[in-house]
């Protein structure tokens, strides 16, 4: 079974397509826009670019976070709810968002030291989570869905 990679949403993929054409063209490499779309389809692992559009096309709609959204996840291993006080978008399917946790969370797995944080930012990407992760693997920050 192939690995499959996150999705990014219609959009971010027919933009990958366009700076993709774009950059080969500057190679002089000249592709039409639906060749350029069939390799992004490929890029991720689909036949074609049908496949691919219908594998995103038949996602839940994850909704649009916004300052005053109430969240729910895991920041560092430790559960939290809070709210969103800060999003700026940063690039198709990546954005920055800033957290208020309700509580705050303990961010030193150490039993001697406490370090707690109820005020974070970090960048994520569609799927809501961090490229970043922590030691065992993880990513830093997971938004629930």
């Amino acid at each position: 079974m192939t690995a499959r990679l996150s999705l990014p949403s219609l959009e971010a993929l027919k933009t990958q397509a366009k700076r993709l054409r774009k950059g080969l063209e500057l190679d002089g490499d000249f592709i039409s826009h639906s060749e350029s779309l069939e390799l992004i389809a490929r890029q991720y692992g689909y036949r074609n670019w049908n496949t691919l559009h219908a594998a995103v096309g038949n996602r839940p709609p994850r909704p649009a976070l916004q300052v005053g959204a109430r969240v729910r996840g895991r920041y560092l291993g430790q559960a939290f709810d809070g709210e969103i006080v800060g999003v700026e978008t940063l690039s198709p399917g990546r954005m920055r968002v800033t957290l208020d946790f309700d509580e705050a969370v303990d961010v030193v797995a150490f039993e001697s030291f406490s370090a707690f944080r109820k005020r974070v930012s970090c960048v994520i990407g569609e799927d809501g989570k961090t490229a970043e992760k922590t030691s065992n693997g993880l990513p830093q920050l997971e938004l629930a869905r």
